[in-house]
């Protein structure tokens, strides 16, 4: 099954400590959510990863803000199901198709849509959405380009998230809003479930 049907919203996650990492996961898969993405933002991203990638079994474990093929090497070794990019080069694709996990990789223009499809892939990452156009934007891709699908990410929030998930070439969004910092930092998981509930109920 394709990345963007597994669940209406991916949550974007930076974990700043990986003491967080398995119980913000098991939150989330538990409100409904199995699909994670952890970006390497942080120094302990990776370990993250491969915490959540060998304790928490249903968790569709991903890595995000890709941007060398060093970090696609060294996610994969640490458990990530898939990859996510906030753009992408010549190189990076052709390290992204070497790499052979599921990966969306960022666009935000007609053109690197196109030059995507060129290459066989259409299943895209649109980034950063509500910056680049969002819904307006996203309806007007659909039309030339009606065989591409899109996870928009970047300024999304509940309350606009169904809006983006009614369009047609929309598959799924990705949202920072499930898993607040201070829930985090004060272990806050049942807020984590519900905000997860919440967003999973939006299909």
């Amino acid at each position: 099954m394709s990345l963007l049907d597994l669940a209406p919203v991916v949550p974007v996650v930076v974990v700043d400590d990986v003491e967080t990492a398995v119980p913000m996961a098991r939150a989330l898969v538990e409100g409904g959510l199995p699909v994670i993405e952890v970006t390497l933002r942080t120094a302990g991203a990776l370990e993250a990863i491969s915490r959540i990638a060998a304790e928490v079994p249903d968790a569709v474990i991903g890595a995000g803000t890709i941007r060398t093929s060093t970090d696609i090497s060294a996610s994969v070794e640490a458990g990530a199901k898939f990859l996510v990019s906030p753009g992408t080069t010549p190189s990076l694709v052709d390290a992204l198709l070497a790499s052979g996990v599921p990966f969306l990789p960022g666009a935000a223009t007609a053109s690197e849509v196109m030059a995507l499809a060129e290459r066989g892939i259409g299943e895209l990452k649109f980034f950063p959405a509500e910056a680049a156009g969002g819904l307006p934007y996203l309806k007007s891709l659909a039309g030339p380009l009606p065989d591409v699908r899109f996870c928009p990410t970047g300024g999304i929030r509940l309350e606009t998230a169904r809006d983006y998930l009614a369009l047609p070439n929309v598959g799924c969004v990705g949202g920072t809003w499930l898993t607040p910092a201070d829930a985090l930092a004060t272990g806050d998981w049942e807020r984590v479930r519900k905000l997860a509930a919440e967003a999973s109920a939006l299909r």
